[in-house]
């Protein structure tokens, strides 16, 4: 019997779950009649006690050698925080589809315009906690429309 020790990269969504964070793997399928692949989502809980995933987060999920719970079967690393967007290959940031690198070359051939956001001065995120960013608030289903404030439901 084969072992299944797998790898899976996935980004993290809104949960209700503790101790564990609920991760989306996208997986291409194959559709056997058309011959075209088509997105399937999977979701699974992996375990995080300590709460180190953020919602929109890329984590790579890794299978643990035995079950938690019946639904806890994986464990996850965060590989790129959600915000700035890293490349996979060369490990720099991007901005809309150019490396911020070349963009600071271009503005200092070009001239830097006033109204250009500077990444350098940028805080990371988490600074809006609580604010403006609820994301590390706990969050619950909305099961109806009672007319009250429900600012952490999804």
């Amino acid at each position: 019997m084969a072992s299944r020790n797998l790898i899976l990269l996935g980004q993290v969504v809104p949960n209700i779950k503790r101790n564990a964070c609920k991760v989306r793997i996208r997986r291409m399928d194959l559709d056997q009649n058309l011959l075209m692949y088509f997105k399937k989502e999977e979701f699974v809980f992996a375990h995080d006690p300590e709460k180190k995933c953020k919602v929109g987060d890329i984590v790579l999920v890794k299978e643990l050698p035995q079950k938690l719970s019946t639904l806890i079967t994986h464990s996850v690393d965060v590989v790129y925080p959600f915000g700035d967007v890293t490349c996979p290959v060369t490990g720099k940031k991007v901005v809309v589809g150019k490396y911020r690198d070349h963009v600071e070359e271009a503005t200092q051939l070009y001239g830097k315009s006033e109204k250009a956001f500077d990444y350098t001065k940028a805080p990371p995120r988490g600074r809006q906690e609580g604010i403006r960013d609820f994301s590390h608030q706990e969050t619950y289903k909305k099961y109806h429309e009672d007319g009250k404030d429900q600012p952490f439901a999804w």
